[in-house]
């Protein structure tokens, strides 16, 4: 089963974007069987990470290993480092693939645009730890550097399932009775992890990195390990949100097919008494940010760094 694509690239984006439209690969079915999975791992390693070193080579940026508690982190630091902030990064690849290694295209930039160190922990992955080993990672990192950093001076930020990872473990911090950090930017977050909201139908066929059945629901179902799609501890959508939430900023594109849920969720944490901004760029699909070659990526990440480094 490969994924038909019906809707030529739009005229209003930059022709980089138009290009990338015009020849992304078809989508094909992603086995969750571990040889299969474990090939995919090693592959979208070789093939991103190493343009993500030379990007933080050519800016003048170091990165090393770091012990956040028990978790293995990541921690970028730009050249021009001021403290005491620093941005806590979780990275996409729906809970069953990824590492802080290959989203280093964005977290590179976003360590030189903002001047603070980013910690992107190894958190665990399904189907060899699927949840709550993640959340439980991600929590513990959180905790070391609330302690180490104060939590008015971190910024959380994922993408994707990283972002939902992001609000999960957020969820989970304000539960623990944590403080909040200062900032919480979501990219393209996959919020729901069941098949509800309108874009993922509607739009399916225009985002040219993922459809549901071929890709998104084997590794839900990875992940979740038999959980309910829909529970609040899954799918952060469904939580109850406090006020007491830091101020938000959600990224999103009309070609997301997590754009719908990106409403949602704007909508119910803005109800529930969130500052929470969302920001919906034209043409553009999930993750846009990742490909930082595209004009319309590289005004996003500056947007986000305005962001992360304003006032208040």
């Amino acid at each position: 089963m490969t994924q038909i694509r019906s809707l030529p690239a739009p005229t209003s984006i930059s022709q980089a974007a138009q290009k990338f439209l015009r020849i992304a690969p078809a989508i094909t079915a992603r086995p969750m069987d571990l040889p299969a999975l474990e090939k995919r791992r090693r592959e979208t390693h070789a093939l991103y990470a190493p343009t993500g070193y030379k990007l933080l080579s050519d800016l003048g940026g170091t990165v090393d290993e770091v012990m956040l508690g028990s978790v293995r982190a990541q921690r970028i630091t730009p050249k021009n480092a001021k403290m005491p902030n620093v941005i806590l990064y979780l990275f996409g690849g729906g809970y069953v693939q990824g590492s802080p290694d290959e989203d280093l295209e964005i977290t590179a930039q976003l360590a030189d645009l903002t001047a603070q160190r980013i910690y992107a922990p190894h958190y665990a992955l399904a189907p060899e730890k699927p949840f709550p080993a993640a959340l439980d990672d991600a929590l513990a990192a959180y905790r070391v550097l609330v302690d180490e950093q104060g939590a008015a001076n971190i910024t959380v930020m994922g993408e994707s399932a990283g972002a939902g990872l992001a609000l999960l473990t957020m969820l989970a911090a304000s539960k623990a009775g944590l403080k909040m950090p200062r900032r919480l930017v979501l990219l393209s977050p996959w919020s729901d992890l069941s098949k509800t909201g309108d874009t993922l139908t509607t739009l399916e066929g225009c985002d040219p990195s993922l459809h549901y059945e071929m890709t998104l629901e084997p590794a839900a179902r990875s992940f979740a390990n038999g959980r309910d799609l829909t529970s609040p501890e899954i799918s952060p959508l469904y939580a109850a949100f406090s006020e007491a939430f830091p101020k938000t900023l959600i990224t999103t594109g009309t070609r997301d097919l997590f754009l719908s849920d990106c409403a949602r969720l704007s909508t119910k944490m803005r109800a529930s008494g969130i500052d929470c901004e969302l920001r919906v760029w034209e043409g553009m699909w999930h993750v846009f940010e990742y490909y930082t070659d595209l004009p319309e990526a590289q005004a996003s990440l500056a947007e986000i760094a305005r962001f992360i480094t304003g006032p208040g």
